[in-house]
């Protein structure tokens, strides 16, 4: 008797370590290119591993980021407001040394921009675009009209 062909291959993908830079774990499926756009690892000089739909157990699908490159160049604000949920773990040497707790930022500054157009964000174009967050309902207000961000990054 030959062995039987069940036509189900398994596939092994292997992502080498980082030496130094984080891992950015937990990022709902999906989400880890625009996190790679925000984060503007495309202007950065760094290698950067995306892993897409790969299975969890605790969220069903989720999406990884392996960039090598200082963690100090990053902007763990504009992270934080795309999901304030996704673990950010800290490689040095190969190991991971720390893990970064995203909180939402109370205020941010031209992460969005102001959809009221009456707003004075809107008609005075060198004004920056500041939000403030609405801590109650984890939502951002416009700091001069207080319309609330119906953007997602």
């Amino acid at each position: 008797m030959g062995s039987e062909n069940t036509g189900k291959e398994i596939h092994m993908l292997k992502i080498g370590k980082i030496h130094e830079g984080f891992v950015l774990d937990h990022i709902k499926a999906g989400k880890s290119l625009s996190i790679y756009h925000h984060l503007q690892l495309d202007k950065k000089d760094c290698t950067v591993a995306m892993i897409m739909n790969a299975k969890s157990e605790k969220m069903g699908k989720k999406d990884i980021l392996k960039v090598e490159c200082d963690i100090e160049e990053m902007d763990m604000d504009v992270l934080a407001v795309i999901d304030h949920n996704i673990t950010v773990n800290v490689i040095k040497d190969g190991e991971i040394v720390a893990k970064k707790e995203l909180v939402l930022p109370k205020e941010i500054k031209n992460i969005y921009k102001c959809k009221n157009p009456r707003c004075i964000s809107s008609i005075e174009q060198e004004l920056p675009q500041i939000f403030v967050l609405d801590e109650k309902k984890e939502i951002y207000r416009c700091k001069y009209c207080e319309e609330k961000t119906r953007q997602e990054l």
